[in-house]
């Protein structure tokens, strides 16, 4: 029997980054660190290259598969989920901009603004010039996807489809070929300038605590939207949080929806969920419905700014959670992919300079996300299942009902 090889996950990758890049840069000379962050450099220039084409690949074809069931069913479905996206980011903004400052002391902060230009040089600099800038990518996308989503097989064949789809895939192939891999190097370069620069200490005293209410936040909204769902059907929302947790278990292995479906479907049958609704919600709301990804990117983002001195308000929150919540409609099915696809809208709120991909910024927002990324998919997918229950309710109530009445 041949034995199964011994593959270490992207979370645990990440920590031994984290750690590597401490002692490294505690302990090794500048001339090796120099060496670190210069790999590091050339790889965040990679990937400021390949977002674009990520948003255009992803973005596009999460649309442009958007066409799969009845189009009332449909609309519900997606409101609801990213209704939810929304109304968890805005929440999770709330309590972290109430609780985090808390987290901050005086003395941490100044520590971190006095090492603001004691950052290690690189040895070379590569600029890649990205093929379109961010927002040019996002409009180019949703052209593409909803004009194949609505036309496709209609006024048009498959044949622009199908070169998107295998564009797709060609990205998807960067994604966990390259990028994914690569990600501890970029992470362990930001440590080790850190450390060299004298924050690394003050950041992580303050990290650990932001970690714990963003779990937190996690478990609350779990427990709201099942409550909402018992509400409207009229179940125990404490047996359907019950019926839940083998697929939050198999998330916070897997640190995939995609890879959670078909727990999450027996979850779903084991909520009352028709096998209609659930084969249609489950699969869509996998892709759509991330809210516990939003409230961890925002938490974090929230955390980032006030730890860095940066203006944050509702109102430079909102438009981001508005547009990411849209965009992670295709994040791709890969630990980290939500950060991935947050990583060209950070500007929206950490300004043009700070949120650039290739800054130590968004290298911090890279890490202390996947560190929480498992928890946040299993908020996903949870919320996936209570997000069914109301749809299920919905369809035998109104749809269906007039349906047979016709």
């Amino acid at each position: 029997m041949e034995k199964k090889k011994f593959k270490l996950g992207l979370l645990p990758k990440l920590l031994i980054a984290i750690v590597l890049g401490i002692i490294i840069g505690q302990f090794f000379p500048v001339w090796f660190c120099r060496v670190v962050v210069t790999a590091s450099s050339i790889f965040s220039s990679f990937l400021k290259f390949i977002i674009p084409l990520m948003i255009v690949a992803y973005v596009t074809m999460g649309i442009a598969d958007l066409k799969s069931g009845a189009g009332k069913l449909l609309l519900i479905t997606v409101a609801l989920a990213y209704g939810s996206t929304l109304i968890a980011g805005s929440a999770s903004y709330l309590v972290s901009a109430s609780l985090f400052p808390s987290f901050m002391s005086e003395g941490a902060l100044e520590q971190i603004a006095a090492t603001a230009d004691n950052s290690l040089v690189s040895y070379i600099s590569i600029s890649i010039p990205p093929l379109l800038d961010t927002l040019s990518a996002v409009v180019l996308a949703f052209v593409l996807g909803l004009c194949l989503s609505t036309l496709r097989g209609k006024t048009i064949g498959d044949t622009l489809y199908n070169g998107m789809k295998d564009f797709s895939g060609i990205i998807d192939q960067v994604l966990h070929r390259v990028i994914i891999p690569l990600l501890p190097l970029y992470v362990c370069g930001t440590f080790i300038d850190m450390t060299k620069s004298g924050k690394t200490y003050a950041i992580l005293g303050i990290l650990w605590k932001v970690f714990l209410v963003v779990i937190i936040m996690h478990l609350v909204c779990i427990f709201l939207q099942f409550c909402v769902a018992g509400a409207v059907s009229h179940k125990s929302p404490f047996k359907m949080i019950r019926n839940q947790i083998p697929g939050y278990t198999t998330a916070l292995g897997t640190q995939s929806s995609a890879a959670t479906i078909p727990v999450n479907l027996q979850c779903a049958a084991a909520d009352g969920v028709s096998e209609q609704i659930r084969n249609f919600v489950v699969p869509l709301c996998a892709n759509i419905h991330m809210a516990g990804s939003m409230i961890t990117i925002t938490a974090c983002a929230t955390a980032v700014c006030l730890m860095n001195q940066l203006p944050i308000s509702l109102a430079t929150v909102v438009p981001f959670i508005m547009t990411l919540g849209v965009a992670m409609v295709a994040s791709p099915g890969a630990p980290g992919g939500s950060i991935m696809t947050a990583l060209p809208f950070l500007y929206m709120i950490f300004g043009a300079e700070a949120g650039d991909p290739n800054g130590p910024i968004c290298a911090i927002m890279v890490a202390l996300y996947i560190t929480q990324d498992s928890f946040g998919t299993a908020c996903n997918v949870s919320g996936d299942n209570a997000i069914g229950v109301i749809v299920e309710t919905i369809y035998q109530k109104f749809i269906n009902k007039s349906s047979a009445s016709v």
